[in-house]
């Protein structure tokens, strides 16, 4: 192995074996340590099939009891990614309100977009939450569910963006500015309870995708509220929509391009 990304593929092919297998990779010296029980030749053929040039460097009896140490590790994992899920949804949800709620009272097509967005990413932790301690094929399925349910929001957006500049609207720059700084700050936390776990699996790392694009759409829509603030005008808060519309939208993409 020379990168994460292997060692989630390892771990993929070999959920699906009976009876389940304990694994510890180490990256750096490019050996992974499966602990299984009669089912070598199974685990053989997993192996085989990722054509990584694996090869047996010695085999060994151990016992029960460190086998039961390295699941009850696996367990801890598990627990940690799904107490930040929880936190990650609790934050999430709460935005959502707040700002769907502003949005409309401050006619802000930033603050409405950017509230869709953390809907979509409160319903991808929810998600991810299920998926864990579950095996990578599912939890690649649950990223790919929450990567079209982004698509779906972004199209919704961007209908908002439109609709708007066609039937006019009148953001109200100081609410703009204020519930997207408390945005900003509720993603900067999230990046932060999220980071060290972004590579565990597909599903954290498309919680850390949603959690990396809300930064960029939260300093647009201070940035955009400023603006309309300066000019007087509704366009950068249009702009600003749309392109917290796009944004979402590649990141969409991104997800459902995963693929381990």
């Amino acid at each position: 192995m020379d990168c994460p990304s292997e060692e989630r593929m390892i771990r993929m092919v070999l959920d699906d074996i009976e009876p389940k297998v304990a694994i510890q990779c180490d990256i750096q010296n490019r050996t992974v340590a499966i602990y299984h029980q009669n089912n070598l030749e199974q685990i053989k053929h997993k192996m085989d099939s990722l054509n990584y040039g694996a090869y047996i460097v010695k085999t060994e009896s151990v016992e029960s009891t460190k086998l039961a140490s390295i699941q009850q590790q696996n367990r801890d994992h598990d627990a940690r990614q799904a107490k930040i899920l929880k936190w990650l949804l609790l934050i999430n949800g709460i935005m959502f309100l707040v700002e769907m709620t502003i949005g409309w009272i401050a006619q802000s097509t930033g603050l409405i977009a950017d509230s869709l967005d953390m809907f979509a990413d409160a319903t991808v932790y929810g998600m991810a939450l299920y998926a864990v301690g579950h095996t990578a094929k599912q939890k690649l399925t649950v990223a790919h569910l929450s990567g079209w349910l982004q698509l779906l929001l972004a199209f919704g957006a961007l209908f908002e963006v439109f609709r708007r500049y066609w039937f006019g609207s009148e953001p109200t720059s100081d609410l703009m500015m204020i519930i997207g700084l408390l945005a900003l700050l509720a993603n900067v936390v999230c990046l932060w309870l999220i980071s060290a776990q972004r590579e565990q699996g597909a599903h954290m790392k498309a919680s850390w995708i949603f959690s990396a694009n809300d930064v960029i759409a939260n300093a647009g829509v201070i940035l955009a509220g400023a603006l309309v603030a300066w000019t007087g005008s509704r366009y950068p808060d249009l702009i600003i929509g749309l392109i917290i519309g796009m944004v979402v939208l590649f990141g969409a993409i991104r997800i459902l391009k995963l693929k381990s």
